[in-house]
C-alpha cells in the first residue's frame, strides 16, 4: 500500500490526565506552583556552587549540572501540561511529538550517567578520601561530563531513528499528556512488537541495570561507613542517603514506565506527573536541606542579593 510508505498523521492529540474541571484546577495550581518552584530552586543551586569558591569542588560540580538537568526535565514536561490543561483539543505537531521524544531521553540519559558519577565521586570519597583529589580531578570531572552528554544522546538517536521511520496513517490519539516512545509506537501502522522490545530493553533495562548498580555501589559505601564511628563518617552517611533518595525519586517511575507500560493506568499517569513535576523540585530540596554548605553558601548569596538591590 502506498499510504503505508509514508506517514500522513500531521498532529496528535493528547487526552490529559482528566476531564473534571475541579481537578484540573487543581493540577493547574499545583504544577504551576511546583514547576516556578523547582525553576527557582535549581536555578539557586547553579548559581550558588558558581558563584561561591567554597564549593568549587567535585560533588558540588556534578551536583550544579544535575541542576542543570532537572532544570530541562521541568520545562520538556511542565510548561506544555500546564498549558494544555484547560483546552478541550490537547494537540502536538508531529515534528514537536518527536522532539520531545528526543529530548526525555537524551536529558535522561544524561542523568542516569550524572547519578553514577556522583555514586563514584561518594565512593571515592568514603572508601579512599586520601586519593580523592587525585581520582576525581577537574579531568575526570568533565570527562563524567562529556560522557554523559554522549551516551545521552546515542541513547535518545538511536531509538529514534528506528521509530521516525514507522508510518503513522491513522490513530492519533495518545493517552497521556505527553510523548514518549510505548504509546507513540502503538499508533504506528506497523506490526511493532520488535520495536517495542527494542524500546523496552534500551530504557527499560538500562534504568533497571544501573539502578541496581547504584543500589548495590551504595550499599558497598554504606558498609565501609558503618565501621567508622567518627563524625565524619556520620556526615558521610547524611550524604549518602540524599543521593539513595534522589536515584529511587529518578529511577522508579522510569522502571515502571518500560519495564511494565500500563498506558491507560492512573498509576502510570500520577508516576509521569511526580517524574515531571515533583522529582526536580524534590531533587533541589533534598540536596539544600540535607547539606550545611549549599545552605550557608545560599545564605550569602541572598545577602548579597539583597545589599546589591538596596545599593542600587
Amino acid at each position: 500500500m502506498d499510504g503505508m510508505n509514508h506517514s500522513v498523521v500531521s498532529e496528535f492529540v493528547f487526552l490529559g490526565l482528566t476531564n473534571s474541571w475541579e481537578i484540573q484546577l487543581l493540577l493547574f495550581v499545583f504544577s504551576s506552583v511546583f514547576y516556578m518552584a523547582s525553576m527557582m530552586a535549581n536555578s539557586l543551586i547553579l548559581l550558588t556552587v558558581m558563584t561561591d569558591p567554597h564549593l568549587h569542588s567535585p560533588m558540588y560540580f556534578l551536583l550544579a549540572n544535575l541542576s542543570f538537568i532537572d532544570l530541562g526535565v521541568s520545562s520538556i514536561f511542565s510548561p506544555k501540561m500546564i498549558y494544555d490543561l484547560f483546552r478541550k483539543r490537547k494537540v502536538i505537531s508531529f515534528g514537536g511529538c518527536i522532539a520531545q521524544i528526543f529530548f526525555i531521553h537524551l536529558i535522561g540519559g544524561v542523568e542516569m550517567v550524572l547519578l553514577i558519577a556522583m555514586a563514584f565521586d561518594r565512593y571515592i570519597a568514603i572508601c579512599k578520601p586520601l586519593h580523592y583529589l587525585t581520582i576525581m580531578s577537574q579531568k575526570m570531572c568533565i570527562l563524567f561530563l562529556v560522557a554523559a552528554w554522549v551516551i545521552g544522546l546515542i541513547h535518545s538517536v538511536v531509538q529514534l531513528v528506528f521509530v521516525i521511520k514507522l508510518p503513522f496513517c491513522g490513530p492519533n490519539v495518545i493517552d497521556s499528556f505527553y510523548c514518549d516512545f510505548p504509546r507513540f509506537i502503538k499508533l504506528a501502522c506497523a506490526d511493532t512488537y520488535r520495536l517495542e522490545f527494542m524500546v523496552t530493553a534500551n530504557s527499560g533495562f538500562i534504568s533497571l541495570g544501573s539502578f541496581f548498580i547504584l543500589i548495590v555501589s551504595y550499599i558497598f559505601i554504606l558498609i565501609t561507613v558503618w565501621k567508622h564511628s567518627s563524625g565524619s563518617s556520620s556526615k558521610a552517611l547524611s550524604t549518602l542517603s540524599t543521593h539513595v533518595m534522589v536515584v529511587i525519586s529518578f529511577f522508579g517511575p522510569c522502571i515502571f514506565a518500560y519495564i511494565w507500560p500500563h498506558p491507560t493506568s492512573h498509576l502510570d499517569k500520577f508516576l509521569a506527573v511526580f517524574d515531571a513535576v515533583l522529582t526536580p523540585f524534590f531533587n533541589s530540596i533534598i540536596y539544600t536541606f540535607r547539606n550545611k554548605e549549599i545552605k550557608v553558601a545560599m545564605r550569602k548569596v541572598f545577602s548579597q542579593f539583597i545589599i546589591y538591590r538596596r545599593i542600587s
